[in-house]
C-alpha cells in the first residue's frame, strides 16, 4: 500500500478509536474533523497534480517566432517605405521638371529612393539572421 493510504488508514483508525472513547455525542465533530483532514490532503494532491501538468504544458509551449516582414504596420521598414513614398511625390515633381533634368532627374530621384529602401531591407534581413539561433550545422 501507498504511504498516503497508510496515513489515511491511521487517521481513520484514530477517529474510530476516539469515537469509541468519547461516545456518540462527539461523533459528528469527529467525522467533520476527519473529513476536513481528508479534504486538505486531497486539495494538496490536486494542487501538486495541477502544478505538474501546467509545468509540462509550459515546457511544451514555445512562443511562435514569426519572422518580421518589411511592410507590416508598426514595423520600422514600413515606416521608411511610407516616408519614402510621401517624400517621393514632391521629389518627383522637382526632379522631373525641365530645369532639374527632366526624365534623367526623375530616374535619379527614384533610384535613390529605391536604393535607400533596399539598403534598409537588407539591414533588417541581416539583423534577423543574426538573431536566429544557430544550430550545430552553422
Amino acid at each position: 500500500m501507498d504511504t498516503r493510504q497508510d496515513e489515511l488508514r491511521r487517521d481513520l483508525d484514530a477517529t474510530l478509536q476516539a469515537r469509541k472513547e468519547l461516545g456518540k455525542e462527539y461523533e459528528s465533530e469527529l467525522v467533520d474533523s476527519f473529513l476536513t483532514r481528508l479534504e486538505s490532503r486531497l486539495d494538496a494532491r490536486l494542487d501538486t497534480r495541477v502544478a505538474r501538468r501546467v509545468a509540462e504544458h509550459l515546457d511544451d509551449y514555445e512562443p511562435a517566432h514569426r519572422p518580421r516582414r518589411p511592410g507590416l504596420p508598426g514595423r520600422p521598414g514600413s515606416r521608411l517605405a511610407v516616408i519614402s513614398l510621401a517624400l517621393g511625390i514632391p521629389l518627383t515633381a522637382i526632379a522631373s521638371s525641365p530645369e532639374s533634368g527632366g526624365l534623367v532627374g526623375l530616374f535619379a530621384c527614384w533610384a535613390g529612393i529605391v536604393g535607400v529602401n533596399f539598403a534598409a531591407a537588407l539591414s533588417d534581413r541581416r539583423d534577423r539572421a543574426d538573431r536566429r539561433s544557430r544550430g550545430d550545422w552553422d
